[in-house]
């Protein structure tokens, strides 16, 4: 996103914005005291308790159950914006969202209230940061609803006269500061409630932690993280002192996930979907095992019953299941349901395994139905091999689609060597990918793409230069909330087939016809992604933890309905170019 196309309502607080230099001398000293006045003089954050259910899904694990597997209640899954009030961690304790175009749209459950002041010509102020202890803020509900995040923003005191505002109602450049709430038993609050939160500067970070909520019950403030809020036993317990705020960070186990980790999680379509292409594959597999033994089993009958006896003395052989997508993924644990199946998982970090296999406790598999695939293996490179000397995968599970919206690299050289590795009747998934895309009109879109003009910049001839430096494609959009008109209907612009990667091109042209007058300036884009022929996720769902894309053109095209363009798409070594031609 492009700062610099960023326009403000009136020009002469971009004027006071540019008088922000960097004083330094030649010994690297910075400071008010030799060169006059810092600007912005000060900043005073501001902060909101939010409802969201976006900000939710991508924080907090919702689902008891996925796809019929059971997730054990000693497991607590966190996102990384996670840490405890005695962690030493120096991750980033938040992330940052634009809320005026969050899918879904937030709701505000506190009036903003302060939460720092910071005068930046007053050094000594700002070592005391660095030092301080945390303090406490009480910020009383107005609204009910679940409690999902604590959103901050800065009103930047320039001089005087001047101050800019990174609030979620102005149309700004910035993206406001998001606190997810996690580790609380209960999230709902209601007008009569309050949220106590401890606030800390601490490693050049502002951390909003312990947050706990009060309830006003039989006339005195009670902290109601319980379990059961109706247990009277509890809140006796509570009003005598004896227990105090409980959170989940004293109970099981804790594995720690990206944000779109946790949403996938949260994607039950998408388990669904898996779960039932899993088991068609698993079940033609074992039909088909059951004719050629019923067919050797015919040949005679003392055959037969040397088999039989056989049968009786050594188990069938599993199916091997082997899923390499990145990251986090429960998907060996739902080919496990299928039994008998040797599920094998590539994922490598320790807390990642820690929970896969309290998950397979959980749902009382075998211990041998799991296994760590990287652990049997010299090199992560070689993750592509027969699970054993003599046999052969029956499903290969790829990753294909980055959550950024773009194909994964080198998934056709891993779809060549997976087709190599599989049993008869075996299969990848997705077996294959279609991508659509459609002709819009967005101002956003090129705004936030490349410098357009002198005007916003004040007469400065920045964009020959900055421009050299932009990405043709514009990644983890998402079209629910972007701004644009719809030029022409959606079309498929490419095939990407795993089964069968030779058999692929590399280039392909679609005709679009203009269904509505207007400049095109970009073409975005998005998957089905077709686990069989019946069974095809949307990365542009609702429901979907993936990210959508977008080529931006260089130069706007003017059409007219009726009008017929032409998409060439190129698809070389898992990169996608789109030129559109009149």
């Amino acid at each position: 996103m492009l700062l610099v196309n960023f326009d403000l309502q009136e020009e002469r607080r971009y004027k006071a914005r540019l008088i922000c230099l960097a004083y330094s001398t030649n010994d690297g000293d910075i400071g008010a005291e030799n060169y006059g006045k810092v600007i912005p003089a000060g900043a005073t954050m501001w902060g909101m308790a939010v409802e969201c259910k976006e900000i939710r899904r991508h924080h907090r694990v919702s689902g008891k159950e996925i796809a019929g597997v059971c997730m054990p209640e000693k497991l607590k899954f966190r996102s990384l914006t996670y840490a405890s009030a005695n962690s030493d961690e120096t991750i980033e304790p938040y992330t940052t969202e634009k809320l005026s175009r969050i899918p879904g749209g937030y709701k505000p459950l506190t009036e903003h209230f302060q939460i720092l002041m910071v005068d930046f010509n007053n050094l000594q102020e700002l070592k005391s940061y660095s030092t301080s202890t945390s303090s406490k803020i009480h910020v009383p509900v107005v609204k009910e609803g679940i409690l999902d995040s604590i959103v901050v923003w800065f009103t930047l005191q320039l001089d005087d006269e001047h101050t800019l505002s990174t609030s979620p109602n102005e149309e700004t450049c910035w993206e406001q500061a998001v606190y997810p709430i996690q580790g609380l038993l209960d999230y709902s609050v209601k007008p009569g409630d309050s949220i106590m939160m401890e606030v800390v500067c601490q490693d050049c970070y502002l951390r909003i932690q312990n947050v706990s909520l009060v309830t006003s019950e039989y006339g005195m403030d009670v902290e109601r993280n319980f379990k059961e809020k109706n247990s009277e036993a509890e809140l006796c317990s509570a009003l005598a002192s004896l227990q105090t705020a409980s959170t989940l960070d004293s109970v099981g186990q804790e594995c720690m996930l990206e944000s779109t980790e946790i949403a996938l999680l949260n994607n039950l379509q998408y388990h669904e979907y898996f779960k039932a292409a899993i088991g068609k594959v698993l079940s033609t597999l074992s039909l088909h095992e059951q004719s050629q033994s019923m067919d050797l089993d015919g040949q005679s009958a003392e055959l037969n019953l040397e088999k039989n006896q056989s049968k009786n003395s050594i188990a069938p052989d599993p199916f091997y299941v082997l899923d390499v997508s990145e990251g986090f993924s429960i998907l060996p644990i739902i080919a496990g349901k299928f039994g008998p199946v040797k599920a094998y998982s590539s994922v490598e970090k320790e807390h990642h395994q820690m929970a896969l296999s309290l998950i397979s406790e959980a749902n009382k598999f075998p211990k041998e139905t799991l296994e760590f695939w990287l652990g049997h293996l010299q090199e992560e490179s070689q993750v592509l091999q027969r699970p054993k000397l003599d046999k052969l995968w029956s499903i290969i599970i790829l990753d294909v689609i980055e959550t950024s919206g773009l194909i994964q690299q080198d998934v056709m050289e891993k779809a060549a060597i997976s087709r190599c590795l599989l049993h008869s009747g075996g299969k990848i998934f997705p077996q294959y990918v279609r991508m659509y895309g459609m002709l819009v009109e967005s101002r956003s879109l090129v705004l936030e793409t490349a410098v357009q003009g002198t005007d916003p910049t004040l007469g400065f001839n920045i964009a020959p230069f900055i421009n050299q430096f932009k990405v043709p494609v514009r990644v983890f959009l998402d079209l629910s909330t972007l701004p644009y008109v719809p030029l022409s209907k959606s079309v498929e612009l490419l095939r990407v087939d795993l089964m069968n990667p030779y058999v692929n091109s590399s280039s392909k042209e679609v005709k679009v016809e203009i269904c509505k007058s207007g400049q095109v300036t970009g073409v975005p884009f998005w998957y089905h992604v077709h686990l069989d022929e019946d069974i095809a996720l949307d990365t542009s769902s609702e429901s979907s933890h993936w990210k959508q894309a977008a080529v931006v053109l260089d130069k706007p095209i003017q059409v007219q309905g009726g009008d017929e363009l032409v998409l060439c798409i190129q698809y070389h070594k898992s990169n996608i170019s789109i030129t559109v031609k009149q």
